[in-house]
């Protein structure tokens, strides 16, 4: 039987850039404290791994910090991480440069997953904003791990904020819980695309959205953190509206300090806010309101111009 109770913790990070050692290190201690804690889930920013920014002191690809710093999954930092796994029995995931294991010179921006029982995985980012196409190369695969409390759907920051269509289809393959590793900097376009989309798709896909963001100043950036877990809620005065249950929404007072946010979630408040039949059947017509063999027609229109392909 499905699982709906979860404590789950997510980290206003702040890392160090280019020390990977370091980062590792205070993820592993971070890890153990919440697993002491009774956490099932410990969620971790976008490259915690190695810092953020782009390296401005290379041009060239291979010597730029993130493609010097990345690791295969699994590789050392994942080995490090999935012994405090298992000890605690835990999912870890965490933001890193991930080198490809057949093609060394490729390298994507990836969050490494680790289960309970010591195995890896890996998301790669499929939307690559600003400067992160000058180290890293797109990946090209959705993924939902499966865990207790049913699939649970992974994204990486502009992912989330900016192609609701990757949210939807995790929540219709039945996902209530999304986890979005993330380095929201403290400028206006990113802050207020974090603020404004979380408790919307929150509402409208009736799910919860876990969101790990880096602190504090990187290498040339300032991160506002804003770490927080935020889903769908059902009482006589909010009924449907979205609650954020851990954490701090970002730019918050105090969202940017450095801290560990757990708590616990019930994930049937998923399922018991459903009133609008996105996915059920709206007995109405006997069929669910989401209509995917329409929405591929739209988009094959699209790809009909040819400027979406390569």
């Amino acid at each position: 039987m499905t699982k709906d109770i979860l404590t789950i913790a997510v980290v206003n990070f702040n890392a160090v850039w280019g020390d990977k050692a370091c980062n590792l290190k205070r993820m592993a201690e971070y890890a153990h404290a919440a697993g002491k804690r009774g956490a099932d889930m410990i969620v971790f920013p976008e490259n915690a791994l190695s810092g953020y920014d782009d390296d401005t002191e290379h041009s060239v690809r291979a010597e730029k910090m993130q493609v010097k710093l990345a690791e295969t999954i699994p590789g050392s930092a994942t080995e490090c991480l999935s012994a405090v796994a298992q000890k605690h029995e835990m999912y870890i995931v965490f933001g890193m440069p991930e080198q490809d294991a057949e093609d060394a010179s490729v390298v994507y921006n990836s969050a490494a997953i680790i289960y309970p029982d010591g195995r890896t995985d890996s998301y790669r980012k499929l939307h690559l904003p600003f400067a992160e196409g000058n180290w890293a190369v797109r990946g090209n695969d959705p993924v939902m791990i499966d865990t207790p409390w049913g699939p649970v759907g992974i994204t990486i920051c502009y992912d989330t904020y900016c192609f609701p269509e990757l949210i939807r289809y995790y929540r219709a393959k039945g996902a209530r819980l999304c986890l979005n590793v993330t380095a929201c900097p403290d400028a206006e376009c990113t802050r207020v695309a974090a603020r404004m989309t979380i408790p919307t798709y929150a509402m409208t896909n009736y799910m919860f959205i876990a969101s790990a963001n880096l602190c504090g100043f990187d290498k040339t950036s300032y991160f506002h953190g804003g770490s927080c877990v935020v889903g769908p809620r059902k009482n006589p005065r909010g009924a449907g509206e979205p609650c954020t249950y851990i954490g701090k929404m970002f730019d918050e007072d105090g969202s940017d300090n450095q801290e560990m946010f757990l708590g616990t979630i019930d994930l049937h408040m998923a399922d018991v806010n459903t009133d609008i039949p996105i996915y059920s059947v709206n007995p109405g017509i006997g069929e669910p309101d989401f209509r995917p063999e329409m929405y591929l027609r739209m988009q094959e229109d699209l790809l009909k111009s040819g400027q979406w392909k390569k």
